[in-house]
C-alpha cells in the first residue's frame, strides 16, 4: 500500500504530539480532582504529608516503586530538568511549595522571584530545617546542592547571587515541587 508523504507526516506529528509532556504518574490535566495545581497523584505514596516533618529513612528501591520516573530521576539520581521547561519556572501564584516526593513544605510563594535562569527561584526557605545543604563538585564546578530536609530528595542548588534580604538564589527543579494554593 502506498501512502502519501503528507499522510505520513500527519500521522508522525500526531503521535509525537500525543506522547509529549506526559510522564508515568503525572496527571494529564495537570492536577487532581482536589488540587488542580498538583503535578502528581500522591494517593499511593504513604510518606506524602504536608504536616509531618519527621525525617524519613526510605530505601531508594521503595521510592523507585512509588514515584514517577521523572521525579525519581531528579530526586534520587541528581537529575536536572531542562531550563525553561518546568511547570513553575515562570508561575506566579499565592501559596506554598512542597517537596513533590514527601510533601515537606519548603517555600512560601512570596519568597519566589524571577531570576531568568529557567528554574523556579526562591530567596529563602520556609523553615531552617526544611532543607539540607551538601557540597557538589559535579560537572567541574563547586556548588551547594539543596536536598529536602525530610526525605533527602535532590531539589536543586543554592547560589549567593540572589536578592535582598538574604542574597541567596535557591534554584529548584519544578519536577521536585508541588504548588499548594492558599485556600
Amino acid at each position: 500500500m502506498r501512502t502519501t508523504p503528507l499522510l505520513s507526516l500527519a500521522l508522525t506529528t500526531g503521535l509525537l504530539l500525543a506522547g509529549c509532556g506526559h510522564s508515568r504518574g503525572q496527571t494529564q490535566g495537570g492536577g487532581t480532582a482536589t488540587d488542580t495545581m498538583s503535578q502528581y497523584d500522591h494517593s499511593h505514596n504513604p510518606y506524602y504529608s504536608h504536616t509531618d516533618t519527621n525525617t524519613l529513612e526510605v530505601p531508594k528501591s521503595e521510592w523507585k516503586k512509588l514515584l514517577p520516573a521523572d521525579l525519581y530521576h531528579i530526586a534520587f539520581e541528581q537529575g536536572t530538568e531542562r531550563a525553561f521547561t518546568g511547570k513553575y519556572w515562570d508561575f506566579e501564584g499565592i501559596g506554598t511549595y512542597a517537596c513533590a516526593v514527601c510533601g515537606n513544605i519548603l517555600f512560601q510563594a512570596d519568597a519566589k522571584f524571577s531570576s531568568h535562569c529557567g528554574w523556579p527561584s526562591f530567596f529563602q526557605p520556609l523553615r531552617k530545617d526544611a532543607l539540607h545543604y551538601h557540597e557538589d563538585r559535579s560537572w567541574g564546578m563547586v556548588r551547594t546542592e539543596v536536598t529536602c530536609g525530610r526525605c533527602s530528595a535532590h531539589l536543586g542548588h543554592v547560589f549567593d547571587d540572589g536578592p535582598k534580604p538574604t542574597g541567596l538564589r535557591y534554584c529548584i527543579n519544578s519536577v521536585s515541587l508541588e504548588y499548594l494554593p492558599n485556600k
